[in-house]
């Protein structure tokens, strides 16, 4: 089982405006995090019914080994993710279940850094975040993710035994 905690949240109303820092946020299924861009279908990448764009994660250990490795000033809203995490390998979560506080949700794909993020930021994020940009994930049940939630994974049984659906 992994397990992790929720250290930050981030949103942006407007597509290419800086990221908030939130104390919490509320996910809804097919929608996204309410506030953010992507669920307002604002973001760069939206596109409707997408759920690969409901809610990104990026490790706050990748973020921290980049910025000191690359030399530069790169903060955890500065990767553009939605939440922030410590103690998880989010890459060992593709195509598994897991939950954020209360929040389920399923791990769809990688979010490796794109010439977008590069152009916000600095173009050394390409190779500094590359296998280490976080993890593009589905909500499937509605409910608020808190700063400090616990992280874990679901394991295989409790999802084999249709658990899949229930809240965490």
């Amino acid at each position: 089982m992994t397990e992790g905690t929720v250290v930050a949240i981030y949103i942006c109303p407007v597509r290419k405006q800086p990221m908030v820092s939130v104390p919490e946020a509320e996910a809804v299924p097919r929608v996204g995090l309410i506030g953010d861009r992507y669920a307002r279908q604002a973001g760069t990448f939206s596109k409707k019914s997408n759920p690969a764009n409901e809610i990104t994660l990026i490790e706050s250990e990748a973020v921290e080994a980049f910025a000191r490795e690359a030399g530069v000033d790169f903060s955890p809203g500065d990767s553009r993710r939605n939440v922030v995490t410590r103690g998880v390998a989010l890459n060992d979560l593709v195509g598994q279940e897991f939950c954020l506080g209360g929040v389920r949700l399923r791990g769809l794909k990688l979010c490796p850094p794109c010439t977008h993020l590069a152009g916000l930021t600095v173009r050394a994020v390409l190779q500094g975040l590359e296998n280490r940009g976080g993890l593009r994930a589905q909500i499937l049940n509605s409910g608020v993710i808190r700063v400090g939630d616990p992280i874990h994974q679901l394991s295989p049984d409790a999802v084999d035994a249709g658990e899949v659906l229930l809240p965490c």
